[in-house]
């Protein structure tokens, strides 16, 4: 019977983590409709806005708004990090820390390489590895334009007074519940559009370039950090209702095994009781 115990206790256990999990499943559907329909109605903007801003800055040479588009000996690098503030949401957080990784020991290897880590996760890893210089966990308390505009105000005066040669940035696009998408997105200086892209622009400047580079660069790189984080807090809650799911499915399978399992034990148990009752009543008669 102490076998019998024991199947029960981990019956019990397995069924008190799928509850939990099942809870979380919800929580996380209920999220991801808010997150999916921000990012969704935000991504055509930012990305008409990203390409204008290309399109500009193919014609800033010599211009007030080439500070952004300066192309200099790259050295010193610093790269945006955005994870989630807690784990259960499956490859998501591992995936962005993996890329990270790679992009210090190969793509920039023999180079200085920062970290701005945009969640708990890509702090609590990096920091032990690199040198971390700004965490910014707390953005998704309060996920706003103006929020992530002072976190790309100072990105952006790291890489004009010359601290940083390249600002990259690193998330997971999101493409439905189950996918994302680890995009590794210069961020500056700008990269502006080249070939037959470039050759088919065409803009005419009012009231004159300079003032449009003056607001429209600003913006624009506000825009592409805040569609960035916006992009992955949506692909956060659909990762971990995913991950959620395959969680409480598994459980559930778990629990009908040991169910299973649990049958079959004491109907053992029975039987051998019953034969030792007619084993017993044997040698009375005899």
């Amino acid at each position: 019977m102490a076998n019998l115990k024991e199947i029960r206790n981990r019956i019990a256990s397995v069924s008190s983590t799928m509850q939990i999990t099942s809870a979380m499943k919800m929580v996380s559907a209920a999220k991801l409709k808010k997150a999916q329909d921000a990012i969704t109605a935000m991504r055509p903007y930012a990305d008409k806005l990203t390409e204008l801003l290309q399109g500009l800055s193919a014609s800033l040479e010599g211009d007030s708004g080439s500070k952004y588009a300066d192309n200099r000996e790259v050295n010193k690098v610093l790269v945006v990090a955005i994870t989630s503030n807690r784990g259960l949401c499956g490859a998501f957080n591992s995936n962005i820390l993996k890329q990270s990784t790679d992009l210090v020991e190969n793509v920039y290897a023999g180079k200085q390489v920062d970290f701005v880590a945009i969640g708990k996760k890509a702090n609590d890893f990096l920091g032990k590895r690199y040198n971390v210089i700004a965490e910014h966990s707390v953005i998704f308390d309060d996920l706003t334009f103006d929020n992530v505009a002072l976190i790309a105000e100072d990105l952006m005066e790291k890489f004009t007074n010359g601290t940083y040669d390249r600002i990259e940035i690193i998330y997971n696009k999101f493409k439905n519940a189950a996918t994302q998408i680890v995009m590794t997105e210069q961020f500056l200086p700008i990269v502006p559009v080249t070939g037959e892209d470039s050759a088919n622009v065409d803009y005419t400047f009012e009231p004159s370039k300079a003032e449009i580079v003056e607001q429209l660069i600003p913006k624009s790189l506000k825009t592409q950090l805040y569609k960035g984080i916006r992009d992955s807090f949506a692909s956060e809650h659909g990762a971990r209702m995913t991950a959620m799911h395959k969680a409480t499915d598994n459980a559930t399978e778990l629990r009908d095994q040991l169910k299973l399992t649990y049958n079959k034990a004491r109907q053992a148990a029975i039987t051998n009781e019953i034969l030792e009752i007619v084993g017993g009543a044997e040698a009375l008669n005899n």
